[in-house]
């Protein structure tokens, strides 16, 4: 089976349908933040009057988070819905916001953007670098974010389509790294799982010239097998079933690279079979046909 680029693929893991990973990137964590007071503005207020800015402070702080909470359940019905550019729209009024909420949502709506036949070649080039910023920044405000990690992972691997294999190959440790993080801080984030399980696939299959760069670039070049790769993909169905027509496909064609006939005919089958949604889905569905054939089912 001739190989993909590496990574190549990294770019239609995101799917438009509605049912998947929406409501598992979207946690919250407390954003009521308490106002330092120094001891002199303490001792010059009276009881009442701090009483009353406690509660003004509070009630602020109360308003500012549901209109935070309210722009970001918006933001993500957008996505759901597959609105890109009104989602795009609305969330880079946010791009200096601290909140890493909003900057990795900007970072997949501006990655998504690149996938719009409307947009020239040059504006996508900006876009990608854009979406790894906005990513970059996220991780910067909150480390504890598993969506900052796959994101990040994700828009960095996209940078490397315009810096050439070299880059792409010694950015790939650091690919991994923050995969691995995402699925730590969240293992129920089945699309992180699948994409670390595509790593492992993509360097089990990796063609003899870029096995040469990656043995100049690193004194130990980053190795994987299909058995790994097939543990990560199965892992990802075992935490949400059914999640995603690709998954489906990659078990099919794991097995294959394995020779288990029986067994990529089942998974190729469930793919040929899923939902035609998206366009990815339809891509997945005719992909899933032609090696049906080929292994005469």
């Amino acid at each position: 089976m001739a190989s993909a680029s590496l990574f190549a693929a990294f770019r239609r893991f995101v799917s438009r349908n509605a049912k998947i990973r929406r409501m598992n990137e979207c946690s919250w964590t407390d954003r009521i933040r308490t106002s330092n007071r120094t001891a002199s503005f303490l001792v010059a207020v009276t009881p009442l009057s701090l009483l009353i800015y406690e509660r003004v402070a509070r009630f602020s702080s109360v308003r500012a988070l549901d209109s935070a909470q309210e722009v970001l359940e918006q933001a993500d019905y957008l996505y759901s819905c597959g609105e890109t550019q009104k989602l795009h729209q609305l969330l880079v009024h946010h791009k200096d916001s601290d909140d890493a909420e909003f900057l990795w949502r900007l970072a997949r709506a501006s990655r998504d953007l690149t996938s719009l036949s409307s947009i020239s070649s040059d504006e996508k080039k900006r876009l990608t670098y854009e979406a790894l910023d906005y990513a970059k920044r996220a991780l910067e405000k909150n480390e504890a974010s598993f969506a900052a990690h796959k994101w990040f992972a994700i828009c960095l691997s996209d940078v490397g389509d315009y810096e050439g294999i070299k880059v792409k190959l010694g950015n790939s440790y650091i690919i991994r790294s923050h995969l691995e993080r995402a699925i730590e801080l969240n293992p129920k984030d089945a699309t992180s799982i699948h994409i670390l399980g595509y790593w492992c696939f993509a360097f089990a299959e990796l063609a003899w010239y870029q096995r040469k760069v990656a043995a100049v670039i690193f004194s130990s070049p980053p190795t994987a097998t299909y058995e790994e790769a097939l543990a990560f993909f199965l892992k990802a169905e075992e935490v949400d079933p059914n999640f995603y027509s690709k998954n489906l496909l990659m078990l099919g064609k794991t097995f294959m690279m394995l020779r288990d006939v029986e067994r990529a005919a089942l998974w190729l089958t469930k793919a040929r079979d899923y939902p035609a949604v998206t366009e990815e889905d339809k891509q997945v569905h005719k992909e899933a046909l032609e090696l049906l054939k080929k292994l005469n089912r």
